[in-house]
């Protein structure tokens, strides 16, 4: 089976640098029977194939990385058709000077964490629940609440963001 791994907070503000060389080689030095493994972009996306299920390759990759890394990195992993899933169904489409976000989620928020979230809609910010992910409409950057931490504090997990572009671009290219 095809899957991504969303890396948390690597090569974001010249904290946590990785090169997408020596992730590889994390990765392929993981001992847990991965095959193909390739980087795309210094965001920390790894695409892998493994007979693995997505759950238990999250936990032991996590931890193999840390050792490997000497530092906690939290990372999230989806099958190419959740991702391929993910790019076709988001529930915005950015208009001239907008952007789209994709959160992926560690696990999926109750309905009070979902209701705080959506009260912080404006008409500088939207955001739409699917599955274990958070869409955000971003339609004014500069009147924008939208962060990755900003999600994390009040859904009270842990998230990564990608741009619903570069969701696309993996899945055009890897799939």
């Amino acid at each position: 089976m095809k899957y991504v791994a969303f890396l948390r907070a690597i090569n974001v503000g010249g904290n946590a640098i990785i090169k997408m060389a020596d992730l590889k080689q994390m990765f392929e030095s993981a001992g847990l029977d991965l095959n193909n493994v390739q980087t795309y972009i210094q965001s920390g996306n790894v695409i892998f194939e493994s007979e693995a299920d997505a759950s238990s390759l999250e936990k032991q990759l996590e931890g193999r990385l840390e050792n490997a890394a000497r530092y906690p990195i939290r990372l999230f992993v989806r099958t190419m058709q959740e991702v391929q899933a993910i790019g076709e169904k988001s529930p915005f489409r950015a208009q001239e000077g907008e952007m789209v976000y994709v959160t992926f989620l560690s696990k999926k928020p109750g309905k009070k964490d979902q209701q705080a979230l959506l009260s912080f809609k404006s008409e500088a910010d939207d955001f739409a629940f699917q599955r274990r992910e958070v869409y955000s409409l971003r339609r004014d950057r500069e009147a924008s609440i939208f962060s990755n931490n900003f999600l994390e504090k009040i859904l009270k997990t842990s998230t990564t963001t990608r741009n619903l572009s570069t969701i696309k671009k993996i899945v055009e290219k890897y799939q």
